[in-house]
């Protein structure tokens, strides 16, 4: 691997630690800042939808400066934003607090697109290590963002979650730096009039072979999101320790990116179908671990499963999504991909809370198959595919 696909890697790793650094303490500070204590989540939802709105500016904005000044820029915009956070928690101010989360989520919008970098900036025969190493980043997320959290509360002795967004400066700062040393693909030159635009979007979108790696990140990202977002909320209401619940979803993350150091191995060894077909076989099974106890080795076996059954469908649907496109065309297909994928991020995230409540743990669980059964069918639909295409 070229040094510029580890450089992404570390870069992933920056952005996931600030996710789950935010993810730890943007409640609390929502819960203390919001006039309305019913208004706390809606800071770390800010955050999704702004992830969500910006994922097709940001795809576009690469096509046109390139990928190391996006992701510069990406960087200061996380600089801005821990700066109005430091400042918001200070001065009491919600709406600030709104603010600063939504760059955070413009920053992750653009910070999304390092997988698709590594594809490019290597062979296509290791597009999917590349895209799995830079995956991996995100094991770092796991141990150090909640205890970097932890360990700031001591920074300021008047408010307890101000060190957070100093060391969030910090962190982005870092990102900057790493990404200017990187050895990225140029900026495209400047389009002339009669260039080739390649197909239009309608028909890149309509090819199996879209459809399906589509479907593997959205609906795995969905299944993982739904689950996890429900798992601390079904623990506390069988009594298990708040230490317990941080335990498994350490766990949990650690699941979702470990498996990239040999993701991508396995689908050049055992074939893209294979994994796709594996990681739907690990839902169903989180899910029936669920349904059948809730100890915290239930928790912990039922969400490990979780995280690698998403790291297969999304390493593997993003692997996927590179073979659909030429160069000219990757932008737009990038930018819907991860408009989609990223509504259902906020969708299952801001949905998650209220299904939990209103139908409990068992239903947020059964709804779930419905999704991995369509990402099974999507991966039989590409094994016939691939299959007839081989037979001919």
């Amino acid at each position: 691997m070229p040094l510029s696909v580890y450089l992404l890697s570390l870069c992933n790793a920056f952005m996931y630690i600030c996710a789950s650094l935010l993810i730890t303490v943007s409640a609390l500070i929502g819960f203390q800042l919001a006039p309305d204590k019913s208004l706390a989540t809606v800071p770390l939802g800010l955050q999704f939808f702004a992830m969500m709105c910006t994922s097709i500016p940001a795809s576009l904005l690469m096509g046109r400066i390139g990928r190391k000044k996006s992701f510069m820029l990406a960087a200061c915009i996380g600089i801005v934003g821990s700066t109005i956070a430091l400042w918001s928690v200070f001065n009491g101010q919600f709406i600030g607090f709104c603010i600063a989360t939504f760059c955070f989520g413009m920053f992750s919008a653009f910070g999304n697109y390092y997988r698709f970098t590594a594809a490019e900036v290597v062979s296509a025969d290791v597009k999917s290590v590349a895209i799995s190493y830079v995956m991996a980043g995100g094991v770092l997320a796991a141990f150090i963002g909640p205890n970097l959290a932890n360990w700031s509360q001591g920074m300021f002795e008047t408010e307890r979650f101000a060190g957070s967004f100093l060391i969030l400066i910090g962190v982005y700062a870092l990102s900057f730096i790493t990404i200017a040393i990187a050895k990225l693909p140029p900026a495209p030159p400047p389009r002339q009039t009669g260039d080739n635009r390649g197909r239009p979007l309608g028909v890149i979108m309509s090819q199996p072979t879209f459809i399906v790696a589509v479907l593997c990140q959205m609906l795995g990202y969905g299944t993982m999101n739904l689950v996890m977002t429900s798992t601390p909320l079904a623990m506390q209401a069988v009594q298990h320790e708040l230490g317990d619940t941080a335990f498994v979803i350490q766990w949990h993350v650690a699941a979702m990116f470990f498996p990239s150091f040999f993701t991508g191995r396995l689908i050049n060894r055992l074939g893209m179908v294979t994994v796709l077909g594996t990681g739907v076989l690990l839902g169903i099974a989180c899910v029936l671990i669920n349904l059948n106890g809730t100890t915290v080795g239930h928790f912990t076996l039922a969400l490990v499963l979780l995280g690698v059954c998403w790291n297969f469908l999304f390493v593997g649907g993003t692997t996927l999504l590179t073979e659909t496109y030429a160069p000219e065309e990757k932008s737009r297909a990038q930018a819907a991909n991860d408009f989609i994928v990223f509504t259902t991020v906020t969708i299952t995230a801001l949905s998650a809370g209220g299904m939990h409540f209103i139908f409990g743990w068992e239903i947020v669980n059964l709804s779930v198959l419905p999704l991995l059964g369509i990402t099974a069918l999507g991966v039989l639909w590409l094994f016939t595919l691939r299959h007839r295409k081989t037979a001919i």
